[in-house]
């Protein structure tokens, strides 16, 4: 059973249970042979249980509060969950308190009747694209687990979980592309709404000015059942169906989005646009000059850095050895900036938005790869230069999008047995509904599931 529909209609026919759906991801989760002891922080089985046999009962009587009553999902470690610490990949937090409360993102799929099965592993403080983890180990893709590759980050549990079903989907956050990023090198579907459709509240933040909280899930349309349930919709609406034919689908011309890429990517991002253009999608090519004065506005730290340091400069006075090394140096990039480069970047960031805005209005959605590479093996980013010129990379094209305040989301678009690569499409802010429904015409176009 691949989506949440199709586990919805099953349970609402009485042809399985929620107490053997979660069953069923508990023993993906425990199985050895697999990854979940690198993809979770904290397996909730027990209480997972007793929400299923407790969502079973009430649909038996007819009053299970949703469709999706007892369909397992996980949230990322940096929600809080009531009851649970929220120790955000790291060993620095491992003495935190119980959260007294949940994250409404959280509160509101457990309203909807989901069960959260666990809690899944991250780059610590959700700083890197790597999903290197050297605290609770390093979940790995799907593809070609013998050799050790990357699952991407920050939400690498959530994305390694989700493809290989453990839980229908899960919540996780992107800053600078940490949802899409593993996505695009799992296999599965990474949805990063406009920032402010879903509260940030009870979410250890990174940077607030870019954190957006977004779901990975199997298919468009779970992304966006998730999307609609967590921004707070009482009774989230399927997406409507439409076909590319007509679609204005822009390409960003210059080399900033495809340089340093893979031949593979190359390969089923030219197959996807000829699959797209003959399915009767109009893509033009136009300019966006404005993306080559990114990395100068960002050359001192960015957002990242600045509003990092800002959470973390207290805990590090007293625990900075608890620290990934390489996650503290890119922390400590803040303290060097002074609050004159704030607002610069703030100024930067104002002006970036507006130009760019003139020049896409006019698209269903602006493509480009999601990540320019295949997942890295985790032994080319033992030394701290790859380390950091390979994070850069994976995250390059997808923090666009996240300084520009869009919307975006990374299908799959390789052929089975392929390296996994993802299509990157960008909306305009607040048009998430509409860059769903392009998202799912593209889906079913390509076929790749």
């Amino acid at each position: 059973m691949q989506h949440i529909a199709d586990a919805a209609a099953a349970l609402a026919a009485g042809r399985i249970s929620a107490a053997s759906l979660v069953d069923a991801a508990l023993d993906r989760i425990a199985d050895p042979a697999g990854e979940g002891k690198r993809a979770f922080t904290a397996v909730h089985a027990e209480a997972a249980r007793a929400q299923a046999r407790a969502m079973d009962a009430l649909r038996h009587a007819g009053r299970a509060p949703s469709p999706w009553a007892g369909i397992p999902v996980t949230v990322k470690d940096l929600f809080d969950e009531h009851g649970h610490p929220t120790r955000a990949g790291s060993a620095v937090l491992r003495d935190a308190a119980p959260a007294t409360a949940d994250a409404p993102a959280v509160a509101r799929l457990l309203r909807q009747g989901f069960v959260v099965i666990g809690r899944t592993n991250m780059v610590e403080f959700a700083f890197s694209g790597l999903g290197v983890n050297p605290h609770h180990g390093t979940p790995l893709s799907p593809w070609d687990r013998a050799t050790g590759r990357l699952s991407g980050g920050s939400s690498s549990g959530a994305a390694v979980a989700a493809a290989d079903h453990m839980g229908f989907g899960g919540l996780g956050t992107d800053t600078g592309g940490s949802c899409r990023v593993p996505a695009a090198l799992c296999g599965v579907v990474g949805f990063k709404p406009t920032a402010r459709r879903v509260p940030l509240d009870g979410v250890l933040p990174l940077a607030p000015s870019l954190d957006s909280v977004g779901p990975l899930a199997r298919s468009v349309a779970c992304c966006a059942l998730l999307d609609a349930v967590i921004s707070g919709e009482d009774l989230p609406q399927p997406l409507s169906h439409r076909g590319v034919a007509g679609l204005r689908l822009g390409l960003p011309r210059g080399t900033f989005l495809t340089e340093d890429q893979d031949d593979a990517v190359a390969a089923a991002f030219q197959r996807a646009l000829a699959r797209l253009s003959a399915a009767g999608a109009r893509i033009e090519l136009f300019d966006i000059p404005e993306l080559a004065e990114l990395p100068v506005v960002n050359a001192a730290g960015g957002f990242a850095a600045s509003e990092a340091w800002a959470w973390h400069r207290r805990l590090l006075a007293d625990k900075a050895h608890h620290y990934d090394p390489r996650i503290l140096a890119r922390i400590r990039r803040g303290e060097r900036m002074s609050a004159a480069d704030y607002i610069d970047l703030l100024d930067h960031r104002a002006r970036l938005i507006a130009a760019v805005a003139r020049r896409t209005s006019a698209f269903d959605a602006v493509l480009s790869p999601t990540c320019p590479i295949i997942p890295p093996a985790i032994a080319e980013v033992e030394a701290e230069p790859a380390y950091n010129r390979i994070n850069m990379l994976l995250l390059r094209n997808t923090a666009v999008g996240n300084f520009l305040d869009r919307c975006s989301i990374s299908l799959p678009i390789h052929r089975p047995g392929e390296a996994p690569v993802g299509l990157m499409l960008t909306g305009e802010a607040m048009a998430d509904k509409a860059l769903l429904a392009t998202a799912q015409a593209v889906e079913a176009a390509l076929a790749v599931h």
